[in-house]
């Protein structure tokens, strides 16, 4: 039996939007039908067209706002939504925070959960804050063009200044470009699998102002290498890494599995919370400094920690958490799935002269296992996991090992609601409020820290 819907694609409605997804899109309903909505913001009245209906929702396009919110203001380039760059571009800097608060009380309100979430730490200024891009590579009308995918798709739209990013990495990216085009070199083609460049990745440290450029190509030999690295050195007296990562396979992934260094040396040095990282091309860093500082100044500050305690950093990533707990307690132990990142860890640390830090290449959720199978009794623990959230057999090894408090940096409301439920189940409690930072400005991300805390 055919379900009846209220809408049909390609007719026009009159709607009012009440409320935004999590992805940022204005939400409308006709007869409790939910209609998504790109570029609708809530309280507006917009005349829209419906241009595609499912059996349980449909989504629209806004040919016309015929009342607009307070909260609407005027976008910097309609780009930076096209390709989904800044698709809060048009939303008030302190209701994009409002919204990253709001995300995570409905999540936890979905969960019957019922927390108390304090206003989102923001930027100074929301914009030119990302310390690395991977800029696609391809042929545009007959020439060599860098910039960004239209969203759901590859088709490259011509950027040059994005926005978010530190604009000296945006200057860096064309400049670079300018110099392929000089040497003629041939951007990969998705359809025949030909031609040598890919994306050029760059990398800048906040503090260190040191760069790293990344050309990553389908094939080994790169054309013109010497006088491609030369003007480079010339043109960006910045560079102290010029790398090539190579990349053969027909396939989605930006990186290969091998590094060339053309010239320089292999990695580049910022700081992050008084302490020297080097970071190389493949290194998980945060792209937000500024605000990492912040994020990690709370979650030490919120764990109470003291200088007799024993602290487990699951996801420890190249130690920057790690580290920066290291200088206030007795010992860390930092586990992390990607080797290169705790073998950059354990490098991080001996560079910081930090010998209070041991690091294992592991899952994280087996870790732990191992960990309470041989009796470490950590005070407590700090988890940044990805997306995806909390294997439920890493919940239960740290309710084995029953720390008295559990640090959880989140980059997604959804899981951290999901696992609240969990802990919660296993004695934790959330007693103080959930503390939003926004890490991405003009995008939809949220990041968070919670305290959960066993029940005495």
């Amino acid at each position: 039996m055919k379900i009846q819907v209220p809408v049909q694609k390609n007719q026009k409605y009159d709607v009012e939007v009440t409320d935004l997804t999590y992805q940022g899109l204005g939400v409308a309903k006709i007869d409790d039908f939910p209609i998504f909505i790109e570029d609708a913001l809530p309280t507006e009245l917009v005349t829209i067209l419906v241009t595609k209906v499912k059996k349980n929702f449909a989504f629209g396009k806004a040919l016309k706002i015929n009342q607009q919110s307070k909260d609407r203001v005027k976008p910097i380039d309609g780009a930076y939504t096209q390709t989904g760059i800044a698709p809060l571009q048009h939303l008030a800097y302190l209701a994009q925070l409002e919204f990253k608060r709001h995300q995570i009380l409905n999540d936890f309100n979905k969960m019957k959960l019922d927390v108390e979430v304090s206003p989102t730490i923001g930027m100074d200024k929301p914009y030119h804050y990302r310390n690395k891009a991977q800029i696609p590579v391809r042929m545009l009308n007959g020439r060599l063009q860098t910039g960004f995918y239209r969203k759901h798709s590859h088709d490259l739209v011509p950027i040059e200044d994005f926005y978010i990013q530190d604009p000296e990495i945006d200057k860096a990216v064309v400049i670079v470009r300018d110099i392929l085009r000089k040497f003629q070199i041939t951007p990969y083609d998705e359809q025949t699998h030909r031609g040598v460049i890919r994306n050029i990745m760059v990398r800048r440290g906040h503090y260190s102002h040191e760069m790293m450029i990344v050309l990553i190509t389908k094939s080994k030999k790169l054309p013109s290498e010497a006088e491609i690295i030369s003007e480079t050195v010339n043109q960006l007296p910045e560079v102290k890494s010029i790398v090539q990562n190579i990349n053969p396979k027909n396939t989605n992934s930006l990186m290969g599995n091998q590094n060339k260094v053309l010239w320089g040396k292999g990695t580049i040095t910022d700081q992050l919370m008084g302490l020297d990282f080097e970071i190389s091309p493949n290194s998980f860093y945060q792209v937000n400094p500024i605000q990492t500082e912040k994020l990690y100044k709370l979650a030490i500050q919120k764990a109470q920690l003291n200088k007799d305690d024993i602290v487990i950093d699951a996801y420890c990533g190249i130690g920057t958490i790690s580290l920066s707990l290291a200088k206030v307690v007795k010992k860390v132990y930092g586990v992390e799935i990607v080797p290169e990142a705790i073998e950059d860890a354990k490098r991080n640390a001996h560079i910081n002269k930090i010998s209070n830090c041991k690091f294992v290449v592991a899952k994280a959720e087996e870790q732990l296992g191992k960990w309470q199978k041989a009796g470490l009794k950590p005070d407590v623990i700090v988890v940044d996991p990805p997306r995806k959230g909390l294997d439920e057999s890493l919940i239960e090894s740290v309710a084995e090992m029953s720390p008295q408090r559990l640090i959880y940096v989140s980059c997604n409301p959804a899981t951290l609601a999901r696992d609240a439920k969990l802990f919660a189940e296993h004695g934790y409690q959330i007693n103080q409020p959930i503390q939003p930072v926004d890490q991405f400005p003009q995008t939809v991300h949220v990041e968070s820290v919670t305290v959960f805390e066993k029940s005495r």
